[in-house]
């Protein structure tokens, strides 16, 4: 029996009526408050034995890439953890790694509240947070912290975004400027240019721009950490070419695909009872299941471009080891997920591994890497 989606989530989502952003904070908080308990206190105990129930070892499920080891492939989205709190508690609850931020060279308080949404009918998010988060100096001594202590057990990315005060022609060096602090302390660097709460943000993706910030980072990457660039689910098919062209000149380690959507397509949600106005009225991007299908696509299409050898991290709908499955089979080495597991809960990871590894028996497959793309050179509706 799952408490969580039989008692907890009915009575956070439908009884309590809470704001999904006070929830947020109070979980955090709580997650903060267990990471900073002494090794031997009780607490620690109960959270040795929550391990053991939430997630799930297996030599199978390991991914290896750029020199870094995942225990498994399904990680904690950014925007959860964006400065950090519960950067060294994420590996206890079944999670193979887990990306802090996004995070500004310039701490900010993001966009004006209500900015944090439930689609329920449509099993979604609905966010225009704005890049909220302290700064990246900040999360660099935190980090820091966590690594002198060995505290952290899973591998961490760092998702960089723009400072809302920084202008657009000067991008590349805020981009920069967050990187040389982080630089130590982050496993590898998502860069964001896909938000749709950032204004212009977007426009960093055309090639031009991104080519820029791409050359400035690469240019100081003293440590040769993995670059990511996270994309839109909106850009058409020659936009993510372009994007894999700049990928291949400057070398980065991958792509993450995708981000939230602005597209209100589909949508069982017509009015935001929150504010009582039309859903398409409503700024921010979509999350969760009407994401699936789109991210699915692009990584297909990603994993067909690069003929299966630019690592991919999928995001975007995943909710079961079957949505994983399709993604991971679409060509996503590394999976992330963030709405799935606040719908699902914390035993959401589990489930999906344990789904994971019948599909590697079902297909006579001996790991995880093995199902990386054996569907992506089909072809898709592209």
């Amino acid at each position: 029996m799952d408490i969580y989606r039989l008692v907890i989530r009915p009575l956070l989502f439908s009884g309590l009526k809470a704001d999904p952003e006070w929830l947020h904070e109070r979980i955090l908080a709580v997650l903060n408050f267990v990471e900073e308990s002494d090794t031997n206190s009780p607490v620690r105990l109960i959270l040795t034995q929550l391990e053991q129930s939430l997630g799930k070892k297996d030599a199978r499920l390991e991914q290896n890439l750029w020199g870094i080891r995942f225990q498994n492939p399904v990680g904690l989205a950014a925007g959860f953890d964006k400065n950090g709190v519960a950067a060294g508690i994420w590996g206890s609850l079944g999670f193979g790694f887990a990306e802090m931020g996004t995070v500004t060279l310039h701490g900010q308080p993001g966009n004006p509240r209500p900015r944090l949404f439930r689609l329920v009918a449509d099993n979604a998010g609905l966010n225009r947070m704005g890049f909220n988060n302290e700064g990246a100096a900040a999360l660099a001594l935190r980090l820091e912290s966590l690594i002198h202590s060995q505290h952290l057990r899973v591998p961490l990315g760092v998702n960089l975004g723009k400072s809302k005060v920084t202008p657009l022609v000067e991008a590349a060096g805020d981009y920069l400027g967050s990187f040389k602090l982080l630089d130590d302390w982050g496993d590898y660097f998502v860069v964001n240019v896909s938000s749709p709460n950032t204004p212009g943000l977007r426009s960093l993706q055309e090639a031009s721009q991104l080519s820029t910030i791409l050359d400035a980072l690469q240019g100081a990457n003293r440590n040769s950490k993995p670059i990511l660039v996270k994309i839109a689910p909106d850009l058409d098919w020659e936009a993510i070419a372009s994007v894999i062209d700049l990928a291949k000149t400057y070398q980065l380690a991958g792509i993450v695909a995708t981000n939230t959507t602005i597209s209100r397509e589909g949508l069982k949600t017509q009015i935001l009872p929150q504010t009582g106005k039309p859903i398409g009225e409503e700024a921010g991007g979509i999350s969760g299941k009407p994401l699936r299908d789109r991210s699915t696509e692009a990584i297909r299409f990603i994993w067909q471009q690069t003929q299966g050898k630019l690592p991919i991290i999928g995001v975007g709908g995943i909710f079961t080891a079957e949505d994983a499955w399709e993604k991971i089979t679409a060509g996503a080495s590394l999976l992330q997920i963030y709405t799935g597991w606040v719908y699902e809960g914390p035993w959401t990871i589990r489930r999906i591994l344990e789904g994971l590894l019948q599909k590697l028996e079902e297909k006579g497959l001996s790991s995880i890497s093995e199902a990386v793309g054996i569907e992506g050179m089909k072809t898709g509706n592209l």
